[in-house]
């Protein structure tokens, strides 16, 4: 009855754009955590040019730190990340020392120690590893650069396998933010995706976390599942609410089965179109905003007196791999199979095999085989993209101006853009544009009028809603 009460009133408080969603929201693009976007690296950066670009990374740039440890105890039939499933842990103790040795690697190519303000482990489950040797890793991470002593220390967590003693260990490691995948708490849905949680796991585990004194809490909901409707994604997150994370980010689930081929255990028949996707994000938005939440961008909601609030209101709010982040670091160190790293000069990528992975850094080498040299052009659309996806608006003008470019050329080249602003998406004054209120679920329809990598690339990507 409460999810069928709450679906009623939050269905009252939308000011629904059918008419948008039924034109835009088949489209694939990408969610822009970067510019360009990943399908398009390529083999021409590699391990020396990585080495090159570390060398080159100024005496007072901050960093960030991503380490991928890209294991899973069971596979989740909707996941897109790059993991695997270790029912024992051999795999992972033969993983973990190649980490320890890049971090090392890269550490030595630095002219300098540099700072860091941010740490981020991602997945796969780091809370895969045993505790002793993630406080190990963090270890290795304090010694080879210098991690100020109030930086974000973030890990995803899965509720159903995380023990007593890693809380503890994550804890006494720094841990100050932990992301905690839900998905959703429908059993029909969970059925469908090869996830059972139960909301007193999770419940168990997010208490247990802040007993132990790491205080921010996000949780990861996705809408657009099999079987999953308007009153289940409600009913998720007033179950979310009675645990009060700091923040939530809000995805929409991508069917890619050509390039993850787990996802083909899903029925495509079971799928929300378009239009009701549309209906879930903005029924579970209104929930949420209802229960105290201010939304942030185009798929994240926090707490008032939450960083990530505070960043918005000034204009400060970024965007990376992990999504909307307060995060203002110069370049970004990723280290882990797959990891991205972002510097001045572009984007390279590691071996995405855990295997293929060790071996170049047992090699002695970097583990970079891909990545993507930034162009003038590239940098100023990475700008646009970044504040329309952040602020709903940007002065397409002021960054054209500060980067010598045309901002008539800018403009007036892009068809999608015209049809954008003549269909009521979005509008331009002068040299400023900025995304219709009531149709900012598409601001990456907007973002992608700006990218111009985006032909050929769709069918790797997720909807536009």
């Amino acid at each position: 009855m409460r999810a069928m009460q709450s679906a009623s009133t939050v269905r009252q408080g939308i000011n629904m754009r059918p008419d948008l969603a039924a034109c835009y929201g088949q489209e694939r693009l990408p969610r822009y955590t970067s510019y360009p976007t990943a399908p398009h690296f390529t083999g021409s950066e590699d391990s020396a040019v990585y080495a090159r670009w570390i060398e080159s990374i100024p005496q007072d740039a901050t960093a960030s730190l991503y380490l991928h440890i890209p294991f899973c105890r069971s596979m989740c039939w909707y996941c897109g990340c790059n993991t695997s499933v270790a029912r024992r842990d051999e795999p992972i103790e033969a993983y973990l020392p190649a980490v320890h040795r890049e971090i090392e690697l890269v550490s030595q190519n630095l002219s300098h120690r540099i700072e860091v303000s941010h740490v981020h482990f991602g997945g796969g489950t780091p809370t895969i590893v045993k505790p002793r040797a993630f406080a190990d890793l963090v270890e290795s991470l304090r010694r080879s650069f210098a991690v100020r002593p109030d930086a974000e220390i973030a890990v995803e967590i899965d509720p159903r396998t995380l023990s007593g003693p890693m809380i503890e260990t994550m804890a006494d490691s720094g841990v100050n933010r932990i992301s905690v995948g839900v998905q959703s708490f429908d059993p029909t849905v969970q059925h469908a995706i090869n996830r059972r949680q139960s909301f007193k796991e999770t419940a168990s585990a997010t208490k247990a976390l802040r007993r132990a004194g790491v205080a921010g809490v996000n949780f990861d909901l996705i809408y657009g599942l099999p079987h999953q409707t308007v009153a289940s994604c409600i009913e998720t997150v007033l179950q979310c609410a009675e645990l009060r994370p700091e923040r939530l980010s809000i995805f929409g689930y991508a069917h890619v089965p050509s390039f993850k081929p787990h996802q083909g255990m899903i029925d495509a028949e079971s799928l929300p179109d378009g239009l009701e996707r549309y209906r879930q994000f903005e029924a579970t938005a209104a929930a949420l905003r209802d229960l105290g939440y201010r939304r942030i961008g185009l798929d994240h909601f926090c707490l008032p007196d939450d960083p990530m609030s505070d960043a918005q209101e000034a204009g400060r709010l970024r965007r990376n791999f992990q999504g909307y982040t307060t995060d203002r670091a110069d370049v970004l160190l990723g280290f882990g199979a797959s990891a991205i790293s972002q510097l001045a000069e572009g984007y390279v990528q590691n071996d995405s095999g855990a295997r293929g992975y060790a071996a170049r850094i047992a090699a002695g080498n970097l583990a970079t085989v891909k990545g993507y040299a930034l162009t003038n052009d590239d940098r100023l659309r990475r700008e646009i993209i970044e504040r329309i996806m952040c602020d709903f608006r940007v002065d397409v003008g002021r960054i054209c101006d500060a980067h010598g470019a045309s901002t008539e050329k800018v403009l007036q080249t892009s068809p999608r853009l015209r049809d954008l602003i003549a269909n009521g998406v979005a509008v331009l004054d002068g040299t400023s544009l900025s995304v219709e209120e009531d149709a900012r679920f598409l601001v990456r329809s907007v973002a992608a009028a700006f990218d111009a990598h985006l032909e050929g690339s769709a069918l790797r990507h997720s909807r536009a809603v």
